[in-house]
C-alpha cells in the first residue's frame, strides 16, 4: 500500500518557478494539487501529472495543455518526454502519493527533486505577499471568502483554497496581483513550509492526533507559524476561541529585544473585551432561501460595518470578521471589501444547499471535528427555525472517532433526528472495537436513536427520511463520501409523502 509522504525539514523554495523546469505531479486529481497545477500552468510552467483515476480536473489541465495519465507507472516519467514535453525535471506529489508510488520511487531513484504539495504551493508563492489561513477548523471557507473579497476590490489575487469557490468557478487561480491568498493546512504540519505577511488564526483545538500525538503538539505548531510572521507582519486571530486567544496573546509576549513580533490583531463577539473587531448582532435573513445573515460589526473607534451575507451561522459571521481584518490590513478599501464578502456565496461541501423536495430542503456540509459538526447544527437549526434538522453523519478515521466518540455524540444530540453511517477510513486501516457505534450509542436527539446502518447507506436514507415533515432541513455530513447521500436523499424525499408524525 502507498504510503503518505513524510514532509521533510523546512525548506520552502525562495526562488519561485525558476529552476523547477518541466514539473510532473503525483495526485493530479485531488483538489490540492490540481489547484498548484493550475496555478503553476497559468504562470508558464509545463506540466504534467498522474492519478489513480480519471477525474475532470485532470482533463481542464489537459486541454490547458498538460500531459495527463490515468494510473500509476513508472515509466509515465518517459512518456512524458516520448510526448514531446520534455523530461521531467521536478515531481511535487501529494500527501498520499509516497514512497510505494511507481512514479514517485522511480523519480527517487533518478535523483529527482521530489516536493511534497506544501513544498510546490510555496514555490508558487514565491514574491508575493502572502495571506495565509490556518486553524483547526474554518480554513477553507474563510480562505474562500478572502479571495473573493480581495477579488472583488479588485487587486486581482492568486489564490489557492481547499474548494471551489462559488462566484470565481474554481479553487485556484493565478491572478497578476501582489497578493497570494492560501488555505494553510495542519494535518501533518506543512504549513510551516510557508511564509506569510498575514495570518489568520481561526481557531486552535486537538485534532490530527495521529500525526501529532497530543494537543501540546498541537498548539506547538501553531507557535511555529507564528513565528514564521515577519516583524511588519499581522495574526489575525479569534478571540472567542480559547485556543486561538491563548496564541494571540503568545504572539503577543514572544517578541524578543530589538526584534519586533507581529502585529496582533483579534476578533469576537464578546463586548466586555477589547477586539479590534466585534461581531454586535446578527440576523436571520431570506437570502438564498433563509441560509443568509445580516451582521453587525463594531471596529474599535466606535465605527460599525453591516454585511448582508449568504452563508449562515455565527461561525461563518466570525468567519467574514477575520477577513475584515485583514483586508483592512492589507490596505484594500473598506468598502470593496465590505462589498466582495455580500458577493460571497459559499464553497463547496460547506453548507452546501443540495436541493428541496417534499418541502424539505437538503445540505451537505464537510465538518468532521465535534466542533465543526457543532457549529454545523447550529446553522442547520437556524435555518430550519421552528421546523426541525435531522442529520446524516459519517464519522471520518477510525483514529479520530476513538478520539473524540463523546464529542461527536454532544455535537449530533443538538439535532432532531441523527443516522450514523460506518466510518470512512480513508488512510486507515480498522482499529479493533472502533466503529460508529460509539457515537450512536452515546447520541440523545428526540426522534428514536441513532441508528447505525451497517454498510447500507441506503436504509439509512430511508430511514432518515421517514419522520420529516414538509419546512424540515436535512444536513448530510462529513469528509469522507456522504456527499453522495444528499442526492440519494432528495430522491427519497421525492418517493414518499411526508407522514407529518415523529416516526
Amino acid at each position: 500500500m502507498t504510503q503518505p509522504v513524510t514532509p521533510g525539514p523546512v525548506t520552502p523554495a525562495t526562488d519561485g518557478l525558476a529552476g523547477l523546469g518541466r514539473i510532473h505531479f503525483l495526485g493530479l486529481g485531488g483538489v490540492g494539487v490540481s489547484g498548484i497545477a493550475r496555478i503553476m500552468q497559468q504562470l508558464g510552467a509545463r506540466i504534467s501529472g498522474t492519478d489513480a483515476k480519471d477525474l475532470p480536473v485532470m482533463r481542464e489541465l489537459e486541454s490547458a495543455g498538460a500531459a495527463v495519465f490515468v494510473g500509476y507507472d513508472a515509466e509515465n516519467l518517459d512518456r512524458v518526454a516520448a510526448d514531446g514535453g520534455g523530461s521531467v525535471d521536478t515531481v511535487i506529489a501529494s500527501s498520499i502519493a509516497g514512497p510505494g508510488n511507481p512514479e514517485y520511487d522511480a523519480a527517487v531513484q533518478r535523483g529527482l527533486p521530489v516536493l511534497h504539495r506544501s513544498e510546490g504551493l510555496a514555490a508558487a508563492m514565491a514574491g508575493h505577499r502572502v495571506l495565509a489561513v490556518a486553524g483547526t477548523h474554518g480554513k477553507t471557507t474563510t480562505s474562500s471568502m478572502a479571495a473573493m473579497t480581495f477579488t472583488r476590490a479588485g487587486v486581482d489575487p492568486t489564490f489557492a483554497v481547499g474548494a471551489a469557490v462559488a462566484g470565481l468557478g474554481t479553487n485556484a487561480s493565478a491572478g497578476t496581483g501582489e497578493w497570494f491568498i492560501a488555505e494553510a493546512d495542519e494535518s501533518d504540519g506543512t504549513l510551516l513550509n510557508y511564509r506569510p505577511e498575514i495570518a489568520i488564526l481561526t481557531n486552535v483545538e486537538a485534532d490530527h492526533l495521529d500525526h501529532y500525538g497530543s494537543e501540546e503538539a498541537v498548539t506547538q505548531v501553531f507557535r511555529d507559524f507564528i513565528r514564521l510572521l515577519p516583524g511588519r507582519g499581522v495574526l489575525v486571530a479569534c478571540a472567542d476561541d480559547p485556543g486561538a486567544r491563548e496564541a494571540a496573546d503568545w504572539a503577543r509576549a514572544a517578541g524578543e529585544p530589538d526584534v519586533p513580533g507581529p502585529r496582533v490583531a483579534t476578533y469576537g463577539s464578546d463586548p466586555s473585551r477589547t477586539d479590534d473587531l466585534v461581531l454586535v448582532d446578527s440576523v436571520l435573513t431570506g437570502l438564498d432561501g433563509g441560509t443568509g445573515q445580516r451582521v453587525t460589526y463594531r471596529w474599535q473607534d466606535g465605527t460599525t460595518t453591516v454585511l448582508t451575507l449568504s452563508v449562515p451561522g455565527r461561525h461563518n459571521a466570525l468567519n467574514a470578521a477575520a477577513v475584515l481584518l485583514a483586508a483592512y490590513h492589507a490596505g484594500l478599501d473598506g468598502a470593496a471589501a465590505a462589498s466582495g464578502l455580500e458577493q460571497f456565496r459559499g464553497t463547496a461541501r460547506r453548507f452546501e444547499y443540495r436541493g428541496q423536495s417534499a418541502g424539505v430542503r437538503v445540505f451537505d456540509d464537510y465538518a468532521h471535528h465535534p466542533t465543526e459538526v457543532a457549529a454545523a447544527i447550529a446553522a442547520g437549526r437556524t435555518v430550519a427555525g421552528e421546523h426541525r434538522l435531522h442529520v446524516l453523519f459519517q464519522p471520518h478515521l477510525f483514529s479520530r472517532t476513538r478520539d473524540f466518540a463523546q464529542g461527536f455524540a454532544e455535537a449530533l444530540s443538538a439535532a432532531d433526528g441523527v443516522r450514523v453511517l460506518p466510518v470512512y477510513p480513508a488512510r486507515e486501516e480498522p482499529i479493533p472495537g472502533v466503529g460508529s457505534h460509539l457515537i450512536a450509542e452515546r447520541v440523545n436527539a428526540p426522534l428514536p436513536g441513532a441508528k447505525v446502518v451497517p454498510e447500507d447507506a441506503a436504509a439509512a436514507v430511508e430511514s432518515l427520511v421517514a419522520p420529516v415533515r414538509p419546512g424540515d432541513v436535512i444536513l448530510t455530513m462529513g469528509a469522507g463520501d456522504v456527499t453522495a447521500q444528499a442526492g440519494a436523499v432528495l430522491e427519497a424525499l421525492g418517493r414518499r409523502t411526508p407522514r407529518g408524525e415523529d416516526g
